[in-house]
């Protein structure tokens, strides 16, 4: 599926809105990770840990977004955004939001994105 940030899709005709979809996860943190992430502030560096923990987040909220852009019949989804929010000092929301579309392909580069995909005609 096509994901973009953009309001709009060069070389493509959006032909109808199927409307806002998200996806969402609420994470609890490791008390283990926090205290390793504590130790290494003290010197600096990369908090791997927390790192991948934001991937497979970020990961999960995609893969639930597509996923409702497909039962609503998109193909693509515009004005994608994440949007994270604290729930009190333990949980993390993580949201990945936009509107899905179906949208065709009507430029020789937007017809090679679609094959590229996989899009069928």
């Amino acid at each position: 599926m096509l994901v973009v940030t953009t309001n709009d899709l060069p070389g493509w005709e959006i032909q109808r809105v199927c409307g806002e979809v998200m996806g969402l996860t609420v994470r609890s943190r490791n008390a283990f990770s926090q205290m390793g992430a504590g130790f290494k502030s003290l010197v600096g560096g990369e908090l791997k840990g927390m790192t991948q923990n934001l991937i497979n987040s970020r990961n999960d909220v995609m893969t639930r977004m597509i996923e409702e852009a497909r039962n609503r019949g998109g193909n693509a989804i515009v004005a994608m955004r994440y949007d994270t929010s604290e729930m009190s000092n333990t949980w993390t929301e993580i949201c990945a939001y936009g509107t899905a579309v179906v949208a065709k392909p009507v430029t020789d580069a937007a017809r090679e994105t679609a094959r590229q995909l996989g899009y069928q005609r």
